[in-house]
């Protein structure tokens, strides 16, 4: 099993030490499952690791894996920050108490009333991508009367070799500032000379799924090499460096474990070395571990609607569920692990593509998977489903969103209830 917190029991798959196919019965398909002991031992891989390590650190959980009221209760009390990037990130962060002084709001595109709600909300730190945005922040800021802390978001010039579209940390990029063009030093020239910002740092973030530290090590170089830079020309000192996401998560077996305890060692070893040969303060370090948080955390089950034969070709198995609760694959091709949940105990000798409910031929879940032959009525679950699932769900074609059940050892409930016909109608004129 690729997570700890899967295993077949009398032929059936167990999330979290739960029967799934109990749980679907329950809770009816498709539906996302979350554990939330899974999610609370992430925040503590990096939190404790954080803590450990590094002079001062925060993680900050990066809301846009999966946002809702129940999971900001628990990276609360699990004593992380959070990063959003939307007003309505922020609305259901502070509707669930998060603490306003630990989060910071991200985004390229910020509107004037996207600040406006977000100072009014008393967001923390605003990491401000350019200077139109700066200065709409300098401008309500003054008209409040106030003094925003603010992290200037630079482009690094590195490529992780992740994704295209999930790769963020390229000199051409529509995020951040390139300090290879001398720009980003001028945008923080230009910042320090507002009255009503106060800079507190930087942040880069050079994409998603990163397996080595090696993308950190050479992020954080060509960062402190910035902050030096900043120091000598400037006459600043940055007191925070963000160094973006957090590690990747194995979605199959060939993908690769990470020791994120190891490798978070490693990297405050490189910072606090990296430092002091430029002759710098060691900043506070920020990270922004969102898939790792959630993504293994999470499962979603689906309920076997027909299996077509095509020799010659392939073998379709359709599904109540698809590219509107999981987009990924029709996005990224993004690869899976699926189970038929109800058939553990027999041989996955049938080899198929996982299509779903949607009229769109592009609609797939996975394909060349290898399940027991399929029948209507099967449960089917798809792993590491916690992070971009959700997040990124649709109304295609009219079809409600699932619910989000919550697994905390013997007990289940409902943390983002089903949507409704009803739901879908409610905002029609």
């Amino acid at each position: 099993m690729i997570c700890s917190n899967l295993s077949a029991a009398n032929g059936r798959l167990t999330f979290a030490g739960r029967d799934t196919v109990e749980l679907a019965e329950k809770y009816g398909t498709p539906v996302y499952l979350m554990d939330e002991q899974r999610i609370r031992y992430n925040c503590r891989v990096y939190k404790e690791n954080m803590d450990r390590y590094f002079p001062r650190a925060l993680p900050l959980y990066a809301s846009k894996a999966l946002s809702c009221k129940r999971l900001y209760e628990i990276v609360a009390e699990e004593g992380l920050g959070t990063d959003v990037v939307s007003p309505g990130e922020l609305y259901l962060a502070k509707s669930a108490g998060f603490p306003m002084d630990k989060v910071f709001f991200h985004g390229n595109a910020k509107t004037d009333a996207d600040i406006c709600f977000a100072m009014d909300c008393g967001v923390g730190y605003f990491v401000v991508d350019n200077p139109d945005e700066l200065a709409a922040v300098d401008r309500f800021a003054a008209e409040r009367g106030m003094e925003q802390r603010i992290l200037l978001r630079v482009t690094p010039g590195i490529d992780p070799h992740t994704f295209e579209a999930v790769s963020t940390g390229k000199v051409d990029s529509k995020f951040g500032i390139p300090i290879e063009t001398g720009q980003a030093l001028e945008f923080a020239r230009h910042a320090l000379s507002l009255e009503h910002v106060r800079l507190m740092g930087v942040h880069a973030h050079v994409g998603s799924q990163v397996f080595v530290s090696t993308v950190f090590y050479d992020t954080a170089d060509i960062m402190l090499r910035f902050l030096a830079e900043m120091k000598e020309k400037l006459g600043y000192e940055a007191e925070m460096l963000n160094l973006g996401g957090g590690y990747g998560v194995r979605y199959t077996e060939q993908d690769p474990t990470v020791d994120i305890g190891y490798e978070l060692s490693t990297v405050a070893r490189h910072i606090r070395e990296g430092s002091a040969a430029l002759g710098l303060r060691e900043p506070m370090v920020l990270m922004e571990p969102g898939r790792s948080i959630v993504a293994d955390a999470g499962m979603t089950l689906y309920t076997v609607q027909s299996t077509k034969r095509i020799p010659g070709y392939r073998n379709y198995v359709a599904i109540d569920g698809g590219m509107t609760d999981n987009p990924r694959y029709a996005l990224y091709r993004s690869a899976y692990t699926v189970y038929l949940a109800n058939k553990m105990d027999q041989a996955r000798d049938f080899v198929c593509t996982v299509g779903g409910r949607c009229c769109e031929s592009g609609d797939m879940i996975q394909e060349n998977v290898a399940l027991p032959a399929p029948e209507r009525g099967d449960i089917l679950a798809v792993c590491t489903t916690g992070a971009y699932n959700y997040s990124m769900s649709s109304n295609y074609n009219s079809i409600p969103r699932p619910p989000i059940v919550m697994v905390d050892g013997a007990r289940d409930y409902v943390a983002v209830h089903r949507e409704t016909f009803e739901d879908l109608a409610r905002r029609e004129a």
